[in-house]
């Protein structure tokens, strides 16, 4: 025997009719926030000194140091070859 249900009902209604939690307030609350650091996070991009200490909160020197240990393995592979 096979019986087929067809119910017309929107997401909520579902969420509600399975017994499962309402997560709207918790995930408005949620995307305020985010919208709020990716505004403050846009302001800083018109500074570029800003923009680089938030990709490098170490320092410019921690970047040049990382560029440095790249720019040494290369030279190692380098020598390795001749």
């Amino acid at each position: 025997m096979k019986v087929t249900v067809e119910m017309d009902l929107t997401p909520q209604e579902a969420r509600q009719m399975l017994g499962l939690p309402d997560l709207e307030p918790m995930q408005a609350a949620l995307l305020q926030k985010v919208q709020a650091k990716m505004e403050s996070t846009i302001d800083d991009m018109n500074d570029p000194q800003a923009l680089m200490e938030n990709f490098f909160p170490v320092g410019l020197q921690a970047m040049e140091k990382f560029q440095g240990f790249f720019t040494g393995l290369a030279k190692a592979k380098a020598k390795s070859k001749d």
